[in-house]
């Protein structure tokens, strides 16, 4: 063993191993035996630990690639994506939350950028890209001080600041419409929702589906503003102008019996029943068993059967009502029993719409056929009428009296094309109800990025040390926005922010509303020309970017496990072993 030691004193970087036999040094103590340390294992081997500088560096490069992917959707001239599923579904979208969930980014750095987005679709509706390419462009300007060894902690405390003061300046020059008269406030909100609508699919149409956004959210109870009452169907065929608005409730035709087609499909001021009662002959229990003594006994227990049915229907008669809906199924003998009536019914209702019908036309959707006489249970409605529209025909319940839901029926020529005007119109439905409660609005177009970079500028100008470079660096970031806006409208951004640069700096303050002139590629007063958006669209985007962004920078060090490592490469039970011994495999 002392020969070992001599050995391994002499050759200190050359590995020795024991002779065999000599078992005196086997277990070393914790501290060592003369100046040597025991190999200390802590994570599984196979492990993947990076760390420091290089793996900052490496999460702020993946987050810039991610939103290089999503960065020439902005605005009213951005690009669409079509992004193609493993399940042969496509979507076309330019919605930042919709393409970045599509995307199925792995990076755990990277995965940030899409819950801030998520995050900005559930919180405003809108702003979903601007947040993520801000987001990015605030990391890319971190990127070099942290490459010259600036400790990421300086860089997130004087990014945090700015944040404040950034939105202390948005607050400073937003314009509350609290004070206008409903008619204004109207006109505010509808040019809310047009500025919403201008970079998305449907933009030609803007105004016509603005206006029917802003009426649809004023059906709603204005304390609430639930979303779920506001109803939107999709009919494939026609025009994007056959869309129409329905003040009240209205659902596709649901399957029917022979029958249907002789009951009347038009009422007016009539009662509504609403039922989550099955009104069909009930099949008996499997392996259900009844014993007889006399073959005239079956035919009691058949006409019993028949007995509690017509029961039902009686009674649903008796009740006055001449629409009749329920959540479960309306058989073949009810059909004609009710059309002979002449009354309407409808089977397998969905439950929103029920739901939706019910506070709407007022009355309770009942559980039971008995007590049906009492105050409160049926609804009413000015009138109800079945119509065509395309190739489906659609239940509309119109003039309600505690009406506070709406349906949008959208029409469109490909299904794709529908399903991203869905998604426009949510996003201009979310606008405008945020702008209703949070009655504040900004220039947009650029103008409120450009004033607020000016005052962060200004500002960096007093600050001694480093944090003025920082704070400067996030005046710039800011300049993303209308940069963006321009390359994706094919103009010369940096002449286009020049002019910009100019007009904010301004010292008579005239400038701080002008923005990007979309047509013309010039700079134009953007709150004169009515592109306005909600103050808590700017001030949620820049929060979650800069948030994000210190939680990016605060990452020096990332952990793989091997066991997810080999999860994500090969599936459970490894290559062609999905399914063997360890359970069904994973559906894709």
């Amino acid at each position: 063993d002392l020969d070992l030691i001599a050995a391994r004193r002499k050759h200190p970087g050359r590995h020795t191993r024991r002779p065999q036999g000599g078992g005196a040094m086997a277990a070393l103590a914790p501290g060592g035996y003369m100046g040597m340390q025991p190999q200390i294992i802590l994570l599984k081997e196979g492990t993947d630990s990076s760390q420091g500088i290089p793996q900052l560096v490496s999460n702020i490069n993946a987050c810039i690639a991610v939103v290089d992917a999503v960065r020439t959707t902005l605005g009213p001239r951005g690009m669409d994506k079509l992004i193609h599923d493993d399940r042969g579904k496509t979507t076309i979208s330019n919605d930042g939350a919709t393409l970045m969930k599509l995307l199925d980014i792995v990076h755990p750095a990277a995965k940030l950028l899409v819950d801030i987005s998520r995050s900005q679709d559930s919180e405003v509706g809108d702003g979903t890209t601007t947040v993520v390419v801000l987001a990015g462009e605030l990391l890319k300007e971190a990127k070099p001080f942290i490459e010259e060894g600036v400790h990421p902690q300086s860089v997130v405390t004087a990014f945090r600041k700015a944040c404040r003061i950034a939105t202390d300046t948005i607050r400073d020059i937003s314009t509350t419409i609290d004070e206008m008269g409903s008619t204004e406030k109207d006109e505010v909100l509808h040019k809310c929702a047009m500025t919403s609508l201008n970079s998305k699919l449907i933009a030609g149409e803007k105004d016509f589906f603005a206006r029917m956004v802003v009426d649809a959210v004023s059906t709603l109870d204005q304390e609430t503003l639930n979303l779920k009452m506001i109803g939107v169907k999709k009919v494939v065929g026609g025009t994007l102008r056959e869309s129409f608005l329905v003040d009240g409730v209205a659902f596709k035709k649901t399957f029917s019996y022979a029958g249907f087609e002789q009951q009347p499909k038009r009422f007016e001021n009539p009662k509504i029943l609403m039922l989550n009662v099955e009104l069909e002959l009930k099949s008996e229990k499997e392996n259900a068993e009844i014993r007889l003594s006399d073959p005239s006994q079956y035919q009691e227990i058949v006409e019993a059967e028949w007995q509690i049915i017509y029961d039902k229907l009686d009674k649903c008669v008796q009740s006055g009502a001449q629409v009749v809906l329920s959540r479960l199924a309306i058989g073949d003998l009810a059909t004609q029993y009710f059309a002979d009536r002449g009354m309407f019914c409808a089977g397998r209702v969905a439950e929103d719409d029920m739901q939706r019908v019910a506070l709407a036309a007022g009355g309770m959707v009942q559980t039971s056929v008995n007590d049906l006489q009492r105050p409160g249970v049926l609804g009413a409605c000015a009138k109800f009428e079945e119509k065509q529209v395309g190739n489906e025909r659609y239940n509309l319940f119109t003039g309600c009296p505690q009406a506070k839901t709406a349906t949008i029926v959208l029409r469109g020529g490909a299904e794709q094309f529908i399903e991203e005007a869905h998604r426009s119109i949510h996003d201009a439905i979310m606008i405008v109800r945020r702008a209703v409660k949070n009655a504040a609005i900004v220039p947009g177009g650029g103008a409120v990025d450009m004033e607020v970079s000016r005052v962060l500028r200004e500002h960096s100008r007093m600050l001694m040390g480093k944090e003025q470079l920082f704070i400067s660096a996030y005046a710039k970031a800011l300049e993303i926005i209308p940069r963006q806006l321009c390359d994706n409208a094919g103009f010369d951004s940096t002449e286009v922010l020049n002019k910009l640069r100019h007009r904010h700096a301004m010292s008579d303050g005239t400038g701080k509303n002008v923005g990007i002139d979309i047509e013309t590629g010039g700079v134009t007063d953007t709150f004169a020309s009515f592109v306005w958006e909600p103050v808590v669209v700017k001030r949620n985007a820049l929060q979650a970017a800069t948030e994000a962004t210190c939680l990016i920078l605060s990452v020096d060090e990332t952990v793989r496990n091997p066991a997810s490592e080999q999860d994500q490469g090969m599936g459970r039970g490894g290559p062609g072993m999905r399914g063997r011994g360890r359970g069904r495999g994973m559906r894709r």
